[in-house]
């Protein structure tokens, strides 16, 4: 996306813009005067983005000198913004805007933002609720749509991420509404938005005025990149489309040789693709319990920066390192206990691999930040107090030729997965 381009202003629009907080306009001199704000000192988070998104005139200060970088956003305010992004291309049939709540200086805003593909009228009942403030989930809807609406395969990745893992507290607690999970995944993926440092995304919480000049500067950006360039974004369509990451982190792996599988197995049936064995009843060494998975994350601890998993954050403590190259396996399984006093020694007999270990949880700091559920949550005295429960297991996936070993498992249904390091 090139620098976007502000069109000229109308005398209604520069007097709903002071009134709201939000002005518009290309005048450069205009836009320096705002430049320096009494309550935005260079060492704000956001000051380099507010005096850009001023510079540029999506924002302008208030008349006593100040920016007010912590008050909220209108969605009003916020479509108009959005109806300025000049590079942004109209949708291919945008809908009518049927609104009914609509101020009068911002219809015309709130039209171009749908035709650009930010809003969908289809997703509201007849009103926007324009003068409410934009909480994040509505955000990064509205900023995905129109990443969908710049390419189509960021319309694919909001569609791949349904049933992925998003690292956010909210989905780790059951608090993430399925009407924002999309959204939120490819936000977070793009690095277009992130948690805070309550590991919570914060759908509920209002949009500042620091967050849009930010948000906008991120936006061109992501915008001008193909959804493949983005190695988080990659792992959570992976995740969500076959229930693991493994391709993405570990690409060394590949389908178990015919001459390693066990003859019990039948190896017409054997895939190296999980989506296969996602979900389905394993077979297991011991009877104590049915087991199946419905996620397994793969985490390399020596990864620095960009090449870290997106899930890096949520499973691993800032500096920890596996020994011997081995990376980290957590598993998400779930467990349908048989006996009233089945034990954790006897859910780790249900197998016998050191890389999908029942045994254990995760147990570092960071894993307890994020809420996610664990053996212990399910447990008293080393006995199981539940019979239906859903928890993360850490387990190790060695890279050592003397501890490699195919990792396979077999449905009772008949798919078989099985895949091999090949380093």
């Amino acid at each position: 996306m090139k620098k976007i381009i502000v069109s000229g202003i109308t005398t209604l629009a520069l007097l709903t813009g002071i009134v709201g907080g939000i002005g518009a306009g290309n005048s450069v001199q205009a836009a320096q005067t705002t430049l320096k704000f009494k309550d935005v000192p260079s060492t704000h988070w956001a000051a380099t983005a507010i005096n850009s998104a001023v510079e540029q005139g999506y924002l302008k200060g208030y008349t006593d000198g100040t920016f007010k970088p912590s008050s909220p956003v209108t969605k009003a305010e916020m479509a108009s913004i959005l109806s300025r992004f000049s590079d942004q291309p109209n949708t291919s049939n945008p809908a009518t805007n049927n609104f009914t709540d609509i101020p009068e200086w911002a219809k015309s805003g709130v039209s171009t933002a749908i035709q650009k593909g930010f809003i969908n009228p289809v997703n509201y009942k007849g009103t926007l609720d324009a003068k409410a403030s934009l909480k994040r989930g509505e955000m990064a809807v509205w900023l995905t749509q129109g990443l969908a609406t710049v390419d189509s395969d960021y319309r694919q990745a909001l569609d791949d991420v349904k049933n992925t893992v998003v690292p956010a507290k909210e989905y780790f607690t059951g608090n993430l509404a399925a009407a924002d999970k999309n959204a939120v995944a490819v936000a977070m993926g793009t690095g277009l938005m992130s948690v805070g440092s309550d590991k919570q995304f914060g759908t509920d919480r209002t949009t500042t005025r620091a967050e849009v000049a930010v948000l906008i500067a991120r936006y061109a950006t992501v915008a001008k990149a193909k959804p493949v360039d983005f190695k988080g974004l990659n792992e959570l369509r992976q995740v969500g489309l076959t229930g693991t990451n493994l391709n993405v982190i570990a690409p060394s792996y590949k389908k178990t040789p015919e001459k390693k599988i066990s003859p019990s197995v039948d190896y017409g049936k054997v895939t190296d693709d999980f989506s296969s064995v996602r979900d389905k009843n394993l077979i297991t060494d011991t009877n104590y319990a049915d087991l199946n998975i419905k996620n397994w994350i793969i985490i390399n601890t020596y990864a620095k920066g960009t090449d870290r998993s997106i899930y890096y954050p949520v499973f691993v403590d800032e500096g920890y390192t596996l020994v011997n190259g081995a990376f980290y396996s957590f598993a998400e399984l779930e467990l349908n206990v048989k006996s009233n006093k089945m034990t954790t020694l006897q859910a780790g007999s249900l197998l016998n691999s050191a890389t999908i270990n029942p045994l254990n949880s995760p147990n570092s700091d960071a894993f307890a930040s994020y809420a996610g559920s664990k053996i212990s949550d399910y447990t008293q005295k080393g006995v199981f107090t539940a019979k239906n429960i859903v928890y993360w297991s850490r387990g190790l996936l060695h890279f050592n030729k003397n501890l490699i070993s195919d990792i396979s498992l077999v449905t009772k249904e008949g798919p078989a997965y099985s895949v091999i390091a090949t380093d």
